[in-house]
């Protein structure tokens, strides 16, 4: 006999999957246009980072947002706000530091990758340089 209700088998985090699904789809993306990834999900006390990349030289910071094409809460590039700006840069400075890249060429890129209701993507933008 157990003292309260047993554990429930939840789901798996339908969002959570979707952001994992999306990341994935972005860093194939990349990788078919010539960047190496270099880190996914770096993660430190002040955030996350999606995806770490270079093209040639220069170091690349990799925002991935998704959507669902209805766009009831706006598109994947309008969900990159201000504060969410400011968050990643802040933890692009600590991974920079960490890897020993101080002082090298950054860049900081969105990938917007929008999905049907069925969860098949239909599109994936690249924005270079959108912060």
């Amino acid at each position: 006999m157990t003292d309260g209700p047993t554990p429930d088998r939840r789901r798996p985090d339908e969002r959570k999957m979707r952001g994992d699904a999306a990341e994935a789809a972005a860093a194939a993306y990349l990788l078919r246009k010539g960047y190496t990834i270099r880190e996914r999900n770096w993660r430190c006390r002040t955030g996350e980072l999606d995806l770490i990349a270079a093209d040639g030289e220069v170091n690349v910071i990799v925002e991935v947002r998704s959507r669902r094409a209805s766009g009831r809460f706006g598109s994947a590039v309008e969900a990159v706000t201000p504060r969410k700006c400011a968050q990643v840069r802040a933890t692009a400075q600590v991974y920079l530091r960490f890897a020993g890249l101080e002082g090298a060429r950054v860049r900081f890129d969105v990938v917007a990758v929008t999905y049907d209701g069925m969860g098949s993507f239909t599109e994936i933008r690249h924005l270079p340089g959108a912060f």
